[in-house]
């Protein structure tokens, strides 16, 4: 089996709960309807190649780094058509995973992997399969507005998640749109006990990618 992949490269986590980690990326193409107006990888969508498990794998071979990230795109659309023997091989070769996902499509059970869900609130709605907020370790929200915090409130209090496993960054593709929420969004953290998370990558680099 084949996966699609957009892009493989090594950098530093830009985001999240292990911000400024040395990692490999494995950015696998495609991704589930709805799509998200604010996506700042869209060429993901519709930019990729075939790739087998052993080439992504003698690619990663340049990199003296045993942290992988796989996202997306929305990685799990592959899982039945090659991702899953990717993360063998990535396990019995001794890689941390960490996958990155919308949580839009069934996440499988894993126990060698963590997972960091970035739920959607597209149109007035979350979309995501709830069963797949009890497999997530991490929650990473994007914040535009007060209404956009104040879902991000209610979401986390309905499915009773814990405080410490929520992270919340300003929606933004550019260094422009990132720096004028960045004081709304620690503002609100600060007041409700959240972790905030910046965009390294997007604050350093602006838009540019593979950074």
């Amino acid at each position: 089996m084949r996966l699609v992949v957009t892009e493989i490269f090594y950098s530093l986590q830009g985001e999240g709960p292990f911000i400024g980690l040395p990692a490999i990326f494995i950015r696998l193409g495609g991704c589930i309807e709805p799509l998200c107006p604010w996506c700042d990888t869209e060429y993901a969508w519709h930019e990729y190649t075939e790739m087998g498990t052993d080439e992504i794998f003698s690619l990663m071979n340049n990199y003296v780094c045993k942290d992988v990230v796989i996202t997306g795109g929305e990685p799990f659309l592959q899982w039945g058509s090659g991702l899953k023997d990717l993360h063998s091989v990535l396990v019995k070769s001794g890689y941390r995973i960490f996958y990155e996902t919308s949580g839009k499509v069934d996440i499988p059970n894993l126990e060698d992997a963590i997972i960091v869900m970035s739920p959607k609130y597209i149109d007035g709605k979350w979309h995501l399969p709830l069963g797949n907020i009890g497999k997530a370790h991490y929650f990473k929200f994007v914040a535009d507005d007060a209404e956009s915090l104040s879902e991000i409130e209610e979401f986390v209090r309905q499915h009773t998640i814990a405080r410490e496993q929520v992270l919340i960054m300003p929606l933004g593709k550019t260094r422009e749109d990132q720096l004028k929420r960045m004081e709304m969004v620690f503002t609100f953290c600060r007041e409700h006990g959240y972790r905030m998370t910046p965009r390294l990558h997007v604050l350093i680099f602006d838009d540019k990618r593979g950074v």
